[in-house]
């Protein structure tokens, strides 16, 4: 049985420098998603991540029992931010918070692969967010990336790092706020990739 680490394979991406902010390019990549509004750890927010992560697993374990035996590592959630009006984030106006939670899948995953595990998962549990999951690409090109260790109520600085990288080397901000949880968020404080 051949085992992948892609966090290994991608860790440009996935284990980023704490010490300073870096460019990166981030390449067309395939999701499992589900979007949302509102605070994070609000009831919503929690029934999309089981959902995603019910549904990575069971992909995960799919391919290691086909015909290719692969094992691989579910890769981090990711979580993409925004608000119509983003003086909501300064203003800690939580429930206006929009987002998009999403797991990274390898490249020998498709649609129809998805489509059959989100059927396994719904024979096994009764997910409130399950039909909410999605299968999508998504693609960012370069971004500055730094990790952040801590609690998120102590993320500003890290954030306003990343900002005035971005603005110093002559650019603007763009697209959105894109973290990658590199503990599981449901067990741990977690450290987040900043993108």
């Amino acid at each position: 049985m051949t085992k992948i680490d892609y966090k290994k394979q991608l860790k440009n991406l996935y284990l980023p420098s704490k010490k300073q902010v870096v460019s990166v390019d981030v390449p067309l990549m395939h999701y499992l998603m589900v979007d949302g509004k509102g605070e994070p750890g609000s009831v919503l927010y929690q029934q999309a991540v089981e959902a995603l992560y019910s549904v990575a697993y069971t992909i995960k374990f799919m391919i290691k029992k086909g015909e290719t035996g692969l094992d691989y590592g579910v890769l981090p959630l990711e979580g993409l931010w925004w608000a119509d009006d983003m003086s909501d984030f300064i203003n800690d106006n939580k429930h206006n918070w929009q987002w998009t939670m999403m797991i990274m899948q390898p490249e020998l995953v498709d649609k129809e692969l998805v489509v059959e595990a989100i059927s396994q998962v719904k024979l096994k549990k009764s997910l409130d967010a399950i039909d909410l999951v999605r299968y999508e690409s998504f693609s960012e090109g370069q971004s500055a990336q730094i990790l952040h260790v801590g609690p998120f109520s102590e993320e500003g600085p890290t954030v306003a790092k990343v900002h005035d990288y971005i603005e110093s080397a002559g650019h603007q901000l763009s697209g959105k706020h894109h973290e990658i949880y590199l503990s599981d968020i449901r067990r741990a404080a977690p450290r987040t990739g900043k993108l």
